[in-house]
C-alpha cells in the first residue's frame, strides 16, 4: 500500500551551455518530456506539472507539485523455490541467505503457489527516501542521457554534449540542491545563478526560488518557453509583412529552426533590389530559406515576391535598421551569385551538359551519372512498354529520361543542390523542350518526403520509377542491403516512392518483371555478384506491408492475408500487380468493418483447414474438371457441387473486373450449403475410409478454398 506525501515542492534544474544547434534544442526538449516523467515514476514520485524549456544557451525543466519524499510502501519480493528453501520443514542455507539479504527473519518468509510452482515470498515495509536524496543522481542522468548528433568533449573530461556546459542551476523551492557534474579535473556545482541575454542583459540572474524561473528570465530578456517564442515569431513575421503590404511565407521547418536560434526574437524587415526578382521564385526562396533563414514575403493576394525579406534577430531591437542593412548586404551578394549562375546556365542547351555527367560518380562500382542516365532510359522504356503508351508519349519519356540528371552539373545546382529538378525544368523550357518533358524532369524526384506531392505527369511517374528501380537494383546487386537504421542510399524511401507512385497514378506496372530485367542487366556487367532478385522482392514486400499498415491503417492480419507469409503464389502475385494488392487489402478492411467478413470466415476457414490434407492444385476453380459425381453418397455433396459450379462465373467476373464484392456475395450465398455439408441432416464424413470418396470430398472443399484465395489467404486472418 502506498501512502501519499503531504508536503509538495517545486524543483528547477537549468543546464547552461554555449550556443546549441537548433535541431538539438528541439530534440532535447522532446527527450526530456518523455524521459523525465518516466524516471520520476520509477522512483515513485509524481508531480502536478512538468515543463521543459530550451533556448540556444540553456535547457531547463521546472517540476511543480513534487512530493518532498517518496511514499512509504509495501514491496513483495520473490525468493527461491520452496523446495530449495526448505528441506524436511527446516530452512536451508538458501532460505537463511535470502532472509538475511532482505533484512527479515526466516519466520517472516511466506510460501505461495505460482504458475511455476511454490516459491518463497516476503512482504517488505519500505520507508520512502527524501526527494533531496534522489534528485541529484536523476539530474545527472537527465543531462548525460540526452542523445543526438555531433556531440563533443571539452577540457580533459569524458562528458559528451553538443556544446560545453558552463553553469548549472538546481533549486528545490528556494533552496539550492547540491548537484555536481564532474568532467575530468573540472567540477561544476549547482547554484541559483543563471544568465540573461548575451546582449540585452549580460549580467547574471539570481533566482529566488524555482517557481520564479520563467518570469525572472523574461526580466533578463530570455524567453525560455519555446512555444511562446514560436508564437511570438509567427505573429511578428505576419505583422511586419502586413505593414509593407505583403504576406509572409512561414515554412514550419524554418519557423521551428529560428525559434531555437534566438532567446529574444525580433522580426526585422530587409530589402534587396527589385531586379533580382527576375530570377525564378524557387531560386530566391531557396537562398532566403535554406541559406539565410529568412522568411520570403509575397504581395498580398498574389504569388509574386516582394523585394523584401524578414530575418529574426536575437539582438537589440533598437538596432533593427542596422541589422536589416547588414542582412540586406548578405542576401544581395547571394542573389548576385545566383543571377550570374542562372544567366550562364541558360546560355547552354540542357543536353550540352550530358558529357559532364561522365565526370560525376554515382557509385564507385556502378559508374558515373551518365551511366545511370543510360540505365534509367532502359528501365523507362521497359515501363513504357508495359503501359503500352503511344509513340509520341514514348519519345517524350525518352527525352525526359535523357535529360533528367543534366542539371546536376549546372552552376546553379552545384551551388544550390536543393534546386535539382527545379532548375532542370526551368532550363529544359529555355532549351526549347516541351512543357511535359520539362515537368517530367522536375517531377521524377517526387515524392521527396513523406508529405510531399506526387508526380502528376506520366513522364515524371515513369522516369521517377525508373530512377528508383535502377538505384535499388544496383545497390542491392552490390550486396549493400539496408539493415537496422543504416540506409545510406535511402533505399527504403526509394522503394516507398516506387509503390506510392504506382498507387497514386494507378499504373499497371509489373514490378516483379522489372526487377528481373534490371537484375539481368546488372549481372551481365557484374558477373562476380550474386543475384539480388529474392532479396529485392522480399524488400518490396516488406515496404508494401509497412505502407498498408502504417499509411493506410489496415489491420496487420488482413495485410498478411493479402501478401501471404510463406505462400509463394501470394508473394509473387503481390509484385505482379500492386494495384490489385492495394485494392484487395482495402476491400478486406471494408468487409471486416461491415461484418461481411464474419459471414464467410468460418465457412472458408473450416474448408481451408481440411482442404490442406488434400492435393488439389490451388489454381483449380472448375468442379467439373476434378469432381466425380458418381462418388456422391449424400445430397449435401451434390448440393455443394452445384453451388460451386454456379460460383465459377462469379469468381471469374470478380477476377476480371477486380470487383471482389461479386466473390464475397458468392461465398456468402454458398455458406448455408457448406454448413449443411458439414453439420446438416445429410452431412458427410470428409475423411471417409474409401480413398476415392475422401479425395472427392477434399476436392470439393479445396475448390471452395481456391475461390476464396482469389481474394485472400483466409488462414492468415484472425477471427474478430
Amino acid at each position: 500500500m502506498v501512502i501519499a506525501s503531504l508536503i509538495m515542492v517545486d524543483f528547477l534544474v537549468e543546464v547552461g551551455v554555449e550556443e546549441l544547434p537548433a535541431d538539438f534544442v528541439s530534440s532535447a526538449i522532446a527527450q526530456w518530456q518523455e524521459r523525465i516523467p518516466q524516471s520520476l515514476a520509477a522512483e515513485f514520485l509524481t508531480s502536478k506539472t512538468i515543463e521543459v524549456y530550451g533556448t540556444p544557451r540553456r535547457l531547463a525543466v521546472l517540476i511543480k507539485g513534487l512530493p518532498s519524499k517518496q511514499p512509504d510502501r509495501e514491496e513483495e519480493i520473490k525468493g527461491p523455490p520452496a523446495k530449495a528453501a526448505f528441506k524436511d520443514g527446516q530452512p536451508t542455507k538458501a532460505a537463511v541467505g535470502f532472509a538475511r539479504k532482505q533484512g527479515v527473519a526466516v519466520a517472516d518468509l511466506e510460501l505461495r503457489d505460482t504458475p511455476k510452482g511454490e516459491f518463497v515470498f516476503i512482504q517488505k515495509q519500505l520507508q520512502g527516501q527524501a526527494t533531496t536524496e534522489i534528485l541529484p543522481a536523476l539530474c545527472i542522468q537527465w543531462i548525460t542521457g540526452l542523445e543526438g548528433k555531433r556531440f563533443m568533449r571539452w577540457g580533459d573530461g569524458d562528458i559528451r554534449f553538443p556544446r560545453p556546459i558552463r553553469w548549472l542551476v538546481a533549486l528545490l523551492d528556494d533552496k539550492v540542491l547540491p548537484v555536481k557534474l564532474v568532467n575530468g579535473s573540472e567540477t561544476l556545482k549547482s547554484d541559483r545563478i543563471s544568465r540573461g541575454h548575451r546582449v540585452l542583459h549580460p549580467e547574471s540572474i539570481s533566482l529566488p526560488q524555482a517557481a520564479d524561473y520563467v518570469a525572472a528570465l523574461r526580466q533578463g530578456f530570455v524567453e525560455v518557453d519555446s512555444v511562446v517564442r514560436k508564437q511570438k515569431i509567427d505573429q511578428e513575421v505576419q505583422a511586419v509583412a502586413k505593414e509593407i503590404g505583403g504576406e509572409a511565407e512561414v515554412y514550419p521547418e524554418l519557423l521551428e529552426e529560428v525559434t531555437n536560434l534566438v532567446e529574444y526574437p525580433t522580426a526585422v524587415v530587409g530589402k534587396f533590389e527589385p531586379a533580382f526578382l527576375d530570377l525564378p521564385t524557387e531560386v530566391i526562396t531557396t537562398v532566403m530559406v535554406s541559406h539565410q533563414r529568412y522568411f520570403p514575403i509575397k504581395q498580398q493576394g498574389a504569388d509574386n515576391l516582394l523585394p523584401n525579406f524578414i530575418t529574426i534577430s536575437n539582438g537589440d531591437p533598437n538596432q533593427s535598421q542596422v541589422i536589416a542593412e547588414g542582412n540586406g548586404r548578405v542576401i544581395r551578394a547571394r542573389l548576385a551569385d545566383a543571377q550570374f549562375f542562372y544567366k550562364a546556365d541558360c546560355d547552354e542547351h540542357l543536353d550540352t551538359y550530358l558529357p559532364q555527367l561522365e565526370t560525376v560518380t554515382f557509385q564507385a562500382n556502378l559508374g558515373t551519372m551518365r551511366d545511370k542516365v543510360d540505365r534509367i532510359m532502359e528501365v523507362a522504356n521497359a515501363i513504357a512498354s508495359q503501359l503500352e503508351v503511344s509513340e509520341d508519349q514514348q519519345k517524350e519519356i525518352e527525352s525526359t529520361a535523357l535529360l533528367c540528371k543534366a542539371d546536376l552539373v549546372t552552376q546553379m545546382v552545384y551551388e544550390f543542390p536543393e534546386l535539382q529538378g527545379v532548375m532542370g525544368e526551368k532550363y529544359a523550357l529555355v532549351s526549347g523542350e516541351t512543357a511535359t518533358v520539362a515537368k517530367g524532369i522536375f517531377e521524377h524526384y517526387l515524392p521527396r518526403g513523406a508529405d510531399d506531392i506526387m508526380p502528376e505527369s506520366l513522364n515524371g511517374q515513369v522516369v521517377g520509377l525508373a530512377d528508383r528501380l535502377d538505384t535499388l537494383v544496383g545497390i542491392f546487386g552490390l550486396g549493400m542491403i539496408p539493415s537496422g537504421s543504416s540506409d545510406p542510399f535511402a533505399l527504403r524511401r526509394a522503394a516507398n516512392g516506387v509503390i506510392n507512385i504506382i498507387w497514386h497514378a494507378n499504373l499497371e506496372v509489373n514490378i516483379k518483371e522489372l526487377i528481373q530485367q534490371g537484375v539481368n542487366e546488372f549481372l551481365a556487367s557484374h558477373q562476380d555478384q550474386e543475384s539480388p532478385v529474392e532479396a529485392l522482392q522480399e524488400f518490396f514486400r516488406q515496404r508494401i506491408r509497412t505502407l498498408l499498415q502504417d499509411e493506410k491503417n489496415l489491420d496487420y492480419d488482413l495485410v498478411n492475408a493479402i501478401l501471404g507469409e510463406e505462400d509463394e503464389e501470394y508473394t509473387a502475385r503481390a509484385l505482379e500487380d500492386l494495384l490489385d494488392v492495394r485494392d484487395r487489402a482495402v476491400f478486406l478492411q471494408e468487409i471486416r468493418q461491415n461484418n461481411q467478413l464474419d459471414n464467410i470466415y468460418e465457412t472458408v476457414n473450416r474448408s481451408t483447414r481440411l482442404a490442406a490434407q488434400g492435393e488439389l492444385d490451388t489454381q483449380q476453380l472448375d468442379p467439373q474438371e476434378v469432381i466425380n459425381c458418381e462418388l456422391f453418397e449424400s445430397p449435401s455433396e451434390e448440393s455443394l457441387y452445384n453451388a460451386l459450379v454456379a460460383l465459377v462465373p462469379q469468381t471469374e467476373s470478380a477476377l476480371a473486373t477486380s470487383n471482389y464484392q461479386l466473390l464475397v456475395d458468392g461465398l456468402t450465398e454458398i455458406s448455408p450449403t457448406v454448413s449443411e455439408f458439414f453439420d446438416g441432416e445429410n452431412s458427410v464424413l470428409v475423411m471417409a475410409e474409401d480413398e476415392n470418396v475422401k479425395r472427392n470430398r477434399l476436392n470439393l472443399l479445396g475448390l471452395l478454398r481456391n475461390h476464396a484465395r482469389i481474394l485472400a489467404d483466409f488462414g492468415a486472418i484472425v477471427k474478430s
